[in-house]
């Protein structure tokens, strides 16, 4: 790549990096809910106007009985359970587990037909990663195990990623993406609106919480998304997929630096465990990756 797109490259990994620590900030005085429907909606305003001016997103709009079963896995479902998840797991342990995402997009590509998921570079690299979470999982289980729904939440929603991404994939091939995550944010903001009406805070949130969702919406779903398609367009889906291994070091490193998070034997162990089994299990995939 050229100097150019690596600097587009860290810049999508670094806007899909810090939602975890934001996400950690605005938990603490507002309700997943409400969290997940303001962050969406102002995703769904910057990436519907972008996509109404490139005079793509009509022509999606037709297909929106695929693109809702795809908000449904992408946005709808993993949104909130990571929301939520983190009202007691620490930021840099969630974006690890969400850091399984190509783990599982492995298994449900051979699903949809990917015959060369069972090479060998990629069996090794399902043992790595699952290995890693394990650790991950099973140490910080132990040290609380009140975590263990929590993390599953998570687990849950990296499932909920890998499906979404390679289901819409398969089913339009040709479409323009960010158009169907456009439509899939309106959508999503329909269904998370009266859950968010009905846990409104009963006191006016904090200067700190309100600038969380400003960047939440903005920066990681608005300009995450629109910078990550413009690395995907110049280096294609499989390369592209590596922005996910940014996310997760910077993820990591704000938790513990701004949130003074505790740097566990459990990260120490899993996150290189993961990171080498999701990069070897997602080698030749060709499908977009989520944050």
């Amino acid at each position: 790549m050229k100097s150019r797109d690596w600097f587009i490259f860290l810049i999508a990994g670094f806007l899909w990096g810090i939602p975890y620590l934001f996400i950690s900030i605005a938990v603490d005085e507002l309700s997943p809910a409400v969290i997940v429907f303001v962050r969406v909606t102002i995703g769904a305003l910057i990436l519907g106007s972008v996509t109404l001016a490139q005079k793509t997103l009509a022509p999606e709009i037709r297909h929106w009985k695929i693109i809702f079963l795809y908000a449904v896995g992408e946005l709808i479902g993993p949104w909130f359970l990571i929301t939520n998840a983190q009202e007691k797991l620490s930021s840099g342990l969630t974006s690890l587990l969400v850091c399984t995402t190509p783990i599982w997009a492995t298994v449900f590509a051979y699903l949809y037909g990917d015959k060369t998921v069972w090479e060998r570079k990629r069996i090794v690299g399902l043992g790595v990663g699952f290995t890693g979470v394990i650790f991950l999982v099973g140490l910080e289980t132990f040290s609380d195990m009140s975590n263990g729904l929590a993390i599953g939440e998570v687990l849950l929603a990296s499932i909920g990623y890998a499906w979404a991404v390679n289901m819409v994939v398969k089913k339009l091939p040709s479409a323009d993406l960010l158009a169907i995550n456009a439509v899939a944010m309106a959508i999503t903001a329909v269904v998370y609106f009266p859950f968010a009406i009905s846990n409104l805070p009963t006191t006016a949130p904090s200067g700190k919480a309100i600038a969380s969702l400003i960047v939440l919406g903005v920066f990681c779903t608005g300009g995450g998304f629109i910078t990550f398609f413009m690395v995907l367009r110049k280096i294609g889906p499989a390369r592209a997929s590596l922005v996910t291994y940014v996310n997760v070091l910077i993820a990591v490193l704000l938790g513990v630096i701004v949130l003074s998070e505790p740097l566990t034997i459990g990260i120490v162990i899993g996150l290189p465990l993961v990171l080498a089994g999701s990069f070897l299990a997602s080698r030749k995939h060709e499908s977009a990756v989520i944050q």
